[in-house]
């Protein structure tokens, strides 16, 4: 086989058909030097009358995982993508795409624009830079509607879905789902297109009608499905443009359309949270090349809400489960919540018969702590209530070996004291699971002191395992979420007692982003809860704070939330949520007991007071070495707590915001709410006196 090397393509040939395979490890990433590979192989084929046709090939792991994001925002050098993509659109010769693997953005664009496409039974077609704030610009948009019509091309260019092979070859995107070797099929699809003269390309295709109506359509179920985004509205006015443009003209359109978003806002704070995503799954207190010990079988104690949730999540990551409770009683509640999760799933069609009864037949469950013998990992998820959790870590203890990991599931307990009640304190840790934990992405993994190096990459790969983003944060009470969030529910708190209402408040946070505003969250809880949790952490709050019993008169008069019909709200037969005159009385009579006079609240210091309240926890946090880096409480919030991931996070937002405003807001604040509450953190005072931003 004749071969010849170009930089990042590797030239053979397979008879008349000259195959040039994208080598840019790890990802084929379409840099400088692969691009000027592409070029040039296309000359050798160019001029080389032997040459009748042309694959261009990655590996079995990825075709193209698109542009490279070291290039965004920069200078690139030529050839540009959309050069060699209209080179492909008027090439003489045949061109297919041998795609294995994924096809991702410009990798999917660049096969787009061959004249087929060969997937292999696996291979995985998409293209999310919507992900990215970003959309297609190299030609995705105006092709892609052109073969697979315009309701699946925006589900996969607005919405960022993917594509199996099958259902790109039913589509049209795919012409042929490889049985074998896939660059053999494509090569032979060349030759059979080189014989046949005519080639087929997708930029001749007419453009599907895309009328006023439709637009309107997609724009409203797109802005509701993806709440404040600009590119999914962008992603709708280009199809409407490339509808009625001739094809050359809307090219450069849409290329325009897609560095104009670049430089966007939303983008650079959505390709922020990309990168910060990918840095928090890599912690400095894990020494690289840590490996992670084995995790084969794991136990959970505790058959509550959260510990069904955890051993759903470890039975669907493959783990056999052991789950202990008190009574038997317990235990078969807790096996016919998991059967019913599994029933859900399978209405939904995401789960068949005999997958459930393989994961139940994985359920082990026990009254006797000794039957967690044999376990890798155990999480304890009992009460929260630190006297009972002693006594359990300490009974789990004595019965695990030397080299078992023992996981903690709090939201406020001290994990360094929890860890005294261990024989092993190196082999203990937490991991912070949010409810319900077998839906919810984020885990705080909680180090101690003591905690060995593996175990923490132990909790680091499990949490990968269970399809989770992790963040590795210090025992502070609360960790990062619920610490900052508990100051957030202050300011809520205190603008009440101010004179806002429940429906001003989470007007002002649901219109900034959040999915639900606090109270309306609150009753969705259980005001129960709330109050039980306030109960737990009153030791701590100051004394205005624990005067801030809302909750507990809510629940004094019989409102525990959308449990019993009545919180902050009244809840009709359908659901929807009304404002309760009993609630304004309830807070009248509130205010009038502690001597608080009421104001008129403006939208922007509700806004201000809930949101600077949680960026100046977060400096503390980092201040205290509790959390690595500003990045990774963006990542905590946007994945765990609904901040609108657009906005990059409360660290991004307040540094876009200037975090010399930001010192002055805190400073106003400070004078009129009160210092202890809004005294600025040193690291706000020492980034904002040079104009930083957090890091």
């Amino acid at each position: 086989m004749n071969q010849q090397a170009h930089p990042a393509v590797a030239v053979s040939r397979r008879g008349p058909v000259l195959v040039a395979e994208m080598a840019n490890a790890p990802v084929n990433a379409l840099s400088a030097g692969l691009r000027a590979g592409l070029w040039a192989a296309l000359d050798e084929a160019e001029r080389d009358a032997g040459i009748d046709g042309v694959v261009i090939a990655g590996n079995e792991r990825m075709f193209s995982a698109g542009a490279d994001v070291t290039e965004l925002g920069k200078p690139m050098r030529d050839p540009q993508l959309g050069d060699i993509i209209a080179r492909l659109d008027s090439f003489a010769k045949p061109v297919v795409a041998a795609i294995a693997g994924g096809a991702l953005g410009g990798g999917l664009e660049l096969a787009l624009a061959c004249n087929a496409r060969v997937a292999a039974a696996g291979a995985k077609l998409a293209l999310p830079e919507v992900k990215l704030g970003l959309l297609p610009g190299a030609g995705g948009i105006v092709r892609l509607p052109r073969l697979v019509g315009v309701e699946a091309a925006l589900e996969v260019i607005a919405e960022g879905k993917d594509l199996n092979a099958k259902r790109a070859a039913e589509l049209g995107l795919v012409d042929e789902v490889a049985a074998g070797d896939v660059v053999d099929a494509a090569a032979a699809l060349a030759q059979k297109l080189a014989a046949a003269g005519k080639l087929p390309r997708a930029s001749e295709r007419p453009f599907p009608a895309f009328d006023a109506a439709a637009q309107s359509e997609a724009k409203k179920a797109l802005a509701k499905k993806f709440r404040g985004r600009e590119a999914p509205q962008v992603a709708v006015e280009l199809f409407a443009m490339a509808a009625t443009t001739p094809f050359a003209d809307a090219v450069p359109l849409e290329r325009d359309a897609c560095r104009a978003l670049v430089l966007s806002p939303q983008s650079k704070a959505l390709r922020h949270l990309f990168a910060a995503e990918r840095a928090v799954a890599k912690p400095a207190a894990i020494p690289a090349g840590t490996e992670p010990r084995a995790v084969a079988k794991a136990g959970v104690v505790g058959p509550g809400i959260m510990g069904r949730g955890i051993a759903i999540a470890l039975l669907d990551a493959g783990l056999p489960v052991v789950l202990v409770a008190r009574s038997d009683k317990s235990l078969e509640a807790a096996r016919a919540a998991v059967a019913k999760n599994y029933d859900g799933l399978i209405k939904r069609g995401s789960l068949n018969e005999e997958k459930k009864a393989e994961r139940l037949a994985r359920l082990a469950t026990a009254t006797e702590i000794a039957a967690l013998a044999g376990c890798d990992l155990v999480v304890e998820t009992i009460s929260e209530d630190i006297a009972a959790k002693r006594e359990a870590i300490a009974a789990i203890d004595r019965v695990l070996s030397d080299r078992a990991v023992l996981v903690t599931n709090t939201s406020y307990l001290d994990v360094e004291d929890l860890a005294r009640s261990t024989t092993r304190p190196q082999n203990f840790a937490g991991m912070h699971f949010f409810n319900p934990a077998n839906i919810m992405k984020l885990v705080e993994n909680v180090r101690t002191k003591a905690a060995a190096p593996d175990v923490l990459a132990t909790l680091m790969a499990l949490s990968k395992k269970l399809g989770k983003i992790a963040a590795l944060v210090g025992p502070s009470e609360g960790f990062v979420a619920n610490r900052m969030l508990s100051k957030r529910t202050r300011e809520g708190l205190f603008l009440l007692q101010e004179g806002a209402t429940p429906a001003q408040v989470d007007r002002v946070l649901s219109g900034f982003g959040f999915p639900v505003g606090p109270f309306t969250l609150a009753d969705m809880a259980g005001l129960d809860l709330m109050a039980a949790t306030r109960a737990a952490r009153a030791s701590g709050m100051s004394a205005r704070e624990r005067g801030a019993g809302i909750a507990e008169a809510l629940v004094a008069a019989g409102r525990l939330g959308r449990k019993n019909g009545r919180g902050y709200y009244v809840y009709g037969e359908d659901g929807k949520l009304a404002d309760d005159p009993a609630v304004a009385e309830l807070l009248t009579k509130h205010r009038e007991e502690r001597g608080i006079a009421t104001r008129m609240i403006s939208d922007d210091e509700v806004l201000e007071r809930c949101l600077l309240a949680l960026v100046n926890e977060g400096a503390k946090l980092i201040g205290e070495g509790a959390v690595e880096r500003a990045s990774d409480i963006d990542v905590i919030w946007t994945t765990g707590l609904g901040f609108p991931a657009h906005l990059g996070g409360p660290m991004f937002w307040a540094s876009q915001m200037g975090l010399p405003g930001v010192l002055e807001r805190l400073e106003h604040y400070a004078r009129s709410v009160g210092d202890e509450f809004f005294a600025p953190a040193e690291l706000v005072r020492k980034l904002a006196a040079s104009n930083e931003r957090f890091q």
